[in-house]
């Protein structure tokens, strides 16, 4: 049986509100089975606008939105959630260059 590592970096991406919600439920799968977890939920296209427009949800915290997205929108990102530094295509690649492992929600 495999055990999880603790230190454990997973990146979900969620590009659309149906895969923000199994991204959500993801997070909340993993941080229970491996605490020591990090996770990142990376939402963009139409699962800002879901994140945005949802009731907050403990996965806020760990969730972060494209820029572009957002500008299209008109709309800036409300705490917990946070906004990328780039775009979600190159915070993507850039993670998965630090050793993050992608998984697609």
């Amino acid at each position: 049986m495999m055990t999880a590592a603790p230190c454990v970096r997973v990146l979900l991406h969620a590009p659309t509100a149906g895969a923000l919600e199994r991204a959500r439920n993801n997070a909340a799968n993993l941080l229970k089975e491996a605490p020591g977890a990090q996770v990142r939920i990376v939402a963009n296209a139409a699962a800002v606008a879901a994140a945005l427009d949802a009731p907050p949800h403990p996965a806020d915290a760990h969730t972060w939105l494209c820029p572009n997205t957002l500008a299209r929108l008109e709309r800036p990102a409300r705490a917990p959630l946070r906004a990328l530094p780039q775009a979600a295509v190159l915070a993507l690649a850039l993670l998965q260059e630090e050793g993050w492992r992608y998984i697609r929600a």
